[in-house]
């Protein structure tokens, strides 16, 4: 038939001519052989003739008795040739038993396909009556039966006393009707069939044909189940259905699953050949496009994308800014170099993976290591060393907590900046620094969109980027030189820096995407903590380092300057040294100062003097003594304010507060002819010129008692002056110095030429409290003033005045007026003091 050929060339069946005859087998006597129970092994191949000669065909099989074939991955339809592999002993002998007396075989499933010797229940009820067509051996001993199916059949019952599988079985008619009902299956089969049959590429096209003539609606259900990759069970039961329309219905619905699972895989194959294809077209392109910028000269650049993406990986950043960055770096690898955008967009990618997204250190806050390292590092500052100790064991208790950010304020050279990087070095973070001074745009903050030529992210950005940590400590110095102009404020820009409410989310202008600023250590510092933005103000914590005492800076210069001067002039301690009381020498007559800036150019002006001489060879060891210091750095530039005063009457000496520390200022009173008037001098301020005013109306209140002073006011005019009017001055602080000159004019009375004065009057004679205490006293005590008088409001500011500040000077505390005179006022002899006229 034609359909046997078209199957015969499908599965690639040898031809008859390659047919190996059996010969004929003996007759035997004796008893059959039973059915070995085991599998082909060598003892059984070797008595596998003599099994066969024994065996009596003729007269031992029945001829109702059909031999049996069980099969484990294979279920034979009929009308279908099909070859089989036998390699169990008793399939074997069965097959040759078969081929030899021309008889037909049952090719049966069984249920186990690792049973090797299945018994009635092992093996499937149906199966297909077929007929050996072909039979041989291959050299290496396998056995093939080539077997064409005939009709279904149902197994009854296994006979025994076979060394092979024989039993009854029961032949099934298959009924060969005709109906509208089944002749619409066909049709819908027939289309399923030509469907996947297209969909499948090398199937041969004689298959087609073959299902498109054929009239046997029982043989196209077989046909098609056969040739379908179903699983065995389901094959089976096909093979097991009996009536045509379920078992067409079954082959229908197979063949529509497996159409529908083709025709989803054939469109995931052209998908992915398109996907392919596009990558081997993009491929050959960029291989064109190289060769391209070989021939003319240029460089290749495809290395350094590839270290761009792999940088991308190694930053471990967030998944949506890792995914931005290869968005970027896909742009960059389809822009030509000579693009207008090309290093601008190269630079930004750069600046992505170079940040430190996932790099941080590990804190190792130990107390009483940052104790030693404060100590180590700065002398005094008691106070504020005990703070940032609290700072630090706050941190270590709580690492998660939102910490205050401290904010230094005092004058230059007290070490500021190097507390920061003390905090540092106590809790093993990267120390960085952002200069303020003189920033007076957003953009220096928040950084300049990438729109812009040069742009740059900003200063917060850069400073962590240079500190390689995202948990770096971060110093804002110099917070109070903000400036503002018509690029925005950047003070309202550190808002969101410092929040920490809100800086787990800062984003750059420049960068366009988040970095979180949480884990960030930030501090800062300020000259002058009024200079700074009520708001911005709200977000540190202040603390206060005022100036050093002049013991305080001579244990400075020893531990510090003075090693770091000698190196950074090239000097060893066998070369130059300083003999005592020479550090004390400078420090009393070369600087007036509250930190130790100027102290230590003094010392390196005197190192360099040295190692002239050493370079010269003049000298090989050079000593300086403080008689030395007038040579070398000229005459003195301070001298005691008290030695340039002279004992005159309306003089006063008062003390003052400035950014840079504290300070003593004469206020000198005279009065001449004229009408009443004050005359205010020397760049007074509104504070200054209020205090001035108010001193003089309760100079006159008292003056009132005596009727020829108030003649005298009203006869003359009261001019006041505060020598240096170049330098502005204002503050509350010279009430009580005025009051005290103008009440030693009028009285016509030298003030005490060692007391030196603070404090704000009101016009009943109450002296008020006043701040800078510290600065003050310490300015009190380079002027070599023996006596301080202080307002007694502030007798709680006696604990932050140094030790030997305190043993040097002798403290009097003012509540009204009548206290300073009678402390001031040298006493008079001619007549009453004006505090006894008072009420």
């Amino acid at each position: 038939m034609a359909s046997e050929r078209a199957v015969e060339k499908h599965f690639g069946i040898i031809s008859a001519r390659s047919v190996v005859r059996i010969a004929a087998p003996r007759r035997s006597g004796g008893e059959a052989p039973k059915r070995a129970e085991t599998g082909n092994g060598p003892a059984e191949q070797q008595d596998l003739k003599a099994h066969f000669d024994a065996l009596s065909l003729e007269t031992d099989l029945p001829e109702d008795a059909l031999i049996l074939l069980p099969v484990r991955d294979l279920v034979l339809f009929p009308g279908l040739v099909t070859p089989i592999v036998v390699r169990r002993h008793f399939s074997v002998l069965g097959a040759q038993v078969a081929v030899r007396s021309e008889r037909l075989v049952g090719v049966l499933l069984q249920r186990d396909e690792k049973c090797e010797v299945p018994s009635l229940s092992d093996l499937e009820p149906v199966g297909t009556v077929a007929a050996v067509v072909r039979y041989l051996t291959t050299p290496d001993g396998a056995h093939h039966v080539v077997c064409e199916g005939r009709q279904r059949f149902r197994l009854l019952e296994l006979l025994d006393g076979y060394p092979f599988y024989a039993a009854r079985v029961e032949w099934l008619v298959e009924p060969d009707v005709t109906s509208p009902a089944i002749d619409a299956r066909v049709a819908r089969l027939k289309a399923l069939a030509g469907e996947i049959l297209e969909l499948l590429p090398q199937t041969p096209a004689e298959i087609a044909s073959v299902v498109e003539t054929m009239a046997s609606p029982s043989l196209l259900a077989d046909f098609v189940a056969a040739l379908m990759d179903l699983d065995l069970r389901e094959k089976q039961d096909i093979l097991a259905t009996i009536e045509l329309e379920p078992r067409l219905d079954k082959v229908v619905d197979a063949l529509a699953r497996r159409v529908e699972v083709v025709r989803l895989s054939e469109d995931l194959n052209r998908q992915t050949r398109d996907r392919i294809d596009d990558q081997q077209r993009e491929l050959l392109l960029r291989e064109q496009l190289k060769t391209i910028r070989n021939e003319l000269g240029e460089a290749d650049d495809d290395d350094g994308l590839t270290a761009l993406e792999t940088a991308i990986t190694q930053a471990r950043m967030s998944e949506d800014v890792e995914r931005h960055a290869r968005k970027e770096l896909r742009r960059l690898a389809r822009m030509s170099e000579a693009a207008a955008d090309y290093s601008m967009l190269r630079t930004y990618v750069e600046w992505l993976t170079e940040l430190p997204w996932s790099v941080r250190t590990q804190d190792r806050i130990d107390i009483a290591e940052a104790r030693r390292i404060l100590d180590e590092d700065h002398c005094g500052l008691d106070k504020v060393k005990r703070r940032i100790l609290e700072y630090l064991a706050v941190r270590k208790l709580k690492p998660s907590g939102k910490s205050p950010i401290l904010c230094f304020a005092g004058p230059p050279g007290v070490g500021k900046t190097s507390l920061g990087q003390s905090i540092a070095r106590a809790t093993g973070r990267k120390f960085a620094r952002v200069s303020l001074g003189g920033v007076h745009g957003e953009a220096e903050i928040r950084g300049h969109r990438r729109t812009y030529v040069g742009a740059l992210p900003g200063n917060i950005i850069r400073a962590i980027h240079k500190a390689g940590a995202r948990n770096c400590v971060l110093m804002l110095d110099e917070l109070d030189k903000l400036g503002s102009g018509i690029q925005g404020d950047p003070a309202a820009a550190l808002l969101e820096v410092l929040d920490p409410e809100q800086n787990a989310n800062f984003t750059d202008n420049y960068l366009g995407v988040p970095f979180d600023l949480s884990e960030v250590m930030f501090l800062a510092t300020v000259n002058l903590i009024d200079s700074v933005p009520a708001a911005l103000r709200d977000r540190v914590e202040v603390i206060q380092l005022p100036g050093y005492t002049e013991d305080e800076k001579d244990r400075i210069a020893s531990r510090f300057l003075v090693p770091r001067e000698l190196a950074a002039n090239g000097l060893s301690e066998a070369q130059c040294a300083l003999r005592e009381g020479t550090v004390k020498a400078l420090i009393h007559g070369y600087t007036r100062e509250a930190g130790v800036r100027n102290l230590e150019r003094e010392i390196g002006r005197v190192f360099r003097h040295a190692a002239m001489q050493v370079a010269e060879g003049s000298a090989t060891r050079v000593e300086i003594g403080a008689g030395d210091l007038e040579a070398i750095l000229g005459p003195i530039a301070y001298e005691s304010d008290i030695a340039m005063r002279n004992d005159l009457p309306g003089v006063a000496t008062g003390l003052a507060w400035t950014p840079t520390g504290g300070d003593i200022l004469f206020i000198e009173a005279s009065m001449t002819a004229g009408s009443g008037k004050l005359i205010l001098t020397g760049q007074l301020g509104d504070v200054m010129k209020e205090s001035a005013q108010a001193a003089l109306t309760l100079v006159k209140a008292e003056a009132a008692k005596v009727p020829a002073r108030c003649e005298n006011f009203d006869r003359s005019d009261v001019h006041v002056h505060v020598p240096a009017g170049s330098i502005p001055k204002d503050g509350p602080s010279a009430g009580v110095a005025m009051f005290v000159a103008l009440v030693s004019l009028v009285r016509d009375t030298p003030v005490r030429a060692d007391r030196a004065m603070t404090g704000e009057i009101s016009l009943r004679g109450l002296v008020l409290p006043v701040g800078g205490i510290r600065e003050k006293v310490l300015a009190a005590l380079q002027a070599g003033i023996t006596t301080v008088m202080l307002p007694a409001r502030n007798r709680r500011a006696l604990e932050e005045i140094p030790e030997d500040a305190k043993r040097k000077l002798r403290f009097v505390w003012l509540d009204t007026v009548e206290d300073a005179l009678s402390e001031a006022l040298a006493p008079l002899v001619e007549e009453p003091r004006l505090e006894e006229d008072a009420p």
